[in-house]
């Protein structure tokens, strides 16, 4: 393959990363780093940055992976620099919305979903980054546990004892 082909294939690989992967890095960025979105997006961009520089054999297979790792050592480095490392921003509710056909299940749903969003957000630091990164990014204990450098059996003792006390606040607050 000549230089320029394979210029332009990484330049493709470097897009669909950034189509597939900006959005769910920009939320993890901005909880990591208290709320601060545009902050986020600074580490974000550098992220991808990192990621142009990569050759693209090296990240296939695990490219959200990667970019998770580079995206949180990147952030905790800038709260490390800082002198502070912020808790996820107690209380913060995300709006999540379903298009149902009965608005009444539509506001049950949303209501439902934003009282397990505040519990998550009172789970200790690391109990909410595990599950977020379980539950709303979709990776596995062994991804989990490369990200965030938690043992793969801390990870999962994490997430259990996460769920056991969102199962039991969430079955205290029902009628």
């Amino acid at each position: 393959m000549n230089p320029e082909a394979a210029h332009e294939n990484a330049g493709e690989f470097v897009s669909s990363a950034v189509a597939a992967h900006q959005a769910s890095l920009q939320r993890y960025a901005t909880r990591l780093l208290g709320g601060d979105a545009d902050r986020a997006r600074d580490i974000v961009q550098d992220t991808f940055v990192k990621l142009m520089a990569q050759a693209c054999v090296e990240v296939e297979g695990h490219l959200a992976e990667w970019l998770f790792t580079v995206c949180r050592h990147r952030a905790l480095d800038v709260l490390r620099k800082e002198g502070r490392m912020k808790r996820f921003a107690e209380g913060e509710v995300e709006r999540v919305t379903a298009s149902e056909p009965r608005p009444g299940r539509a506001l049950e749903v949303s209501e439902t979903n934003e009282a397990l969003l505040r519990m998550i957000g009172c789970l200790p630091e690391k109990q909410q980054e595990v599950i977020r990164l379980k539950f709303q990014n979709g990776f596995s204990y062994k991804e989990i546990s490369r990200i965030t450098e938690h043992s793969v059996t801390n990870v999962g003792f994490l997430i259990h004892t996460a769920v056991q006390r969102l199962r039991a606040e969430f079955a205290a607050q029902q009628p």
